[in-house]
């Protein structure tokens, strides 16, 4: 017979109660009234996340990489598996409680990565962490990652989004570097997005990870790299 879930503990948000469960040793939850954001024992999409858009930039000196949403820290892991000790990962949560979630009971799921030595940790809307790399003279990243507890969908505002309206994809690209990676994981397929996103000037590859069950999508556009101008001779 099932394990019942037990709450490990319970917290009020701007969008309502947050809660983590655990059910036996190693088997996670987290909620948000009530709706399941994300189990550790259904994680393909986050790791696969993580991967094809850090090894990407991988090979380059000092990678600099920003991920919108920390969860239970899997995509985070994912990511510094393919990153260079050179790497430097930014992430942006906006719940404190979920730091401390994943320097705690969550530490088991990632290796305690939260205390890698690259990772930095920012309480901030990562939508404003993006503006402010968009800005001239700041640095840009190489790889925005959002893993956000809901991807694009019909639902989105073609226009205004935070994160995938047309007017937040053109400040994600100005945020990132020449050729670089911008990835997004959704529930599902969205064509508007994959338009909104070629209008912005991305290149765009989607993926489905697994072969069974849920299966969730992957989006990992690429910003073209510049061209480089020849000196005349």
């Amino acid at each position: 017979m099932a394990q019942p879930w037990q709450t490990i503990e319970k917290v009020e948000t701007g969008d309502g109660f947050l809660e983590l469960r655990k059910r036996g040793d190693r088997d996670f939850m987290i909620l948000i009234n009530n709706r399941v954001l994300m189990n550790s024992s259904a994680n393909r999409s986050e790791i696969v996340l993580g991967k094809l858009a850090c090894r990407k930039v991988a090979t380059r000196p000092r990678p600099r990489v920003l991920i919108g949403g920390l969860g239970m820290g899997l995509t985070l892991k994912a990511a510094l598996d393919s990153l260079p000790y050179t790497a430097q990962v930014v992430v942006s949560e906006l719940n404190p409680v979920v730091v401390t979630w994943c320097c705690g009971p969550l530490a088991m799921l990632t290796n305690d990565t939260m205390r890698d030595p690259r990772v930095s940790i920012i309480i901030e809307d990562v939508a404003a962490v993006i503006a402010r790399a968009a800005q001239p003279g700041s640095a840009p990243f190489d790889a925005i990652l959002l893993d956000l507890y809901e991807g694009p969908g019909a639902s989105s505002n073609a226009l205004h989004d935070p994160f995938y309206g047309s007017r937040a994809l053109k400040t994600t690209a100005a945020a990132l570097s020449s050729g670089g990676v911008f990835a997004v994981w959704g529930e599902n397929p969205d064509v508007s997005f994959e338009k909104r996103l070629a209008v912005a000037g991305f290149i765009v590859d989607r993926e489905r990870p697994g072969r069974g069950g849920l299966r969730h999508v992957v989006y990992v556009a690429q910003k073209p790299a510049s061209k480089v101008r020849q000196t005349p001779r």
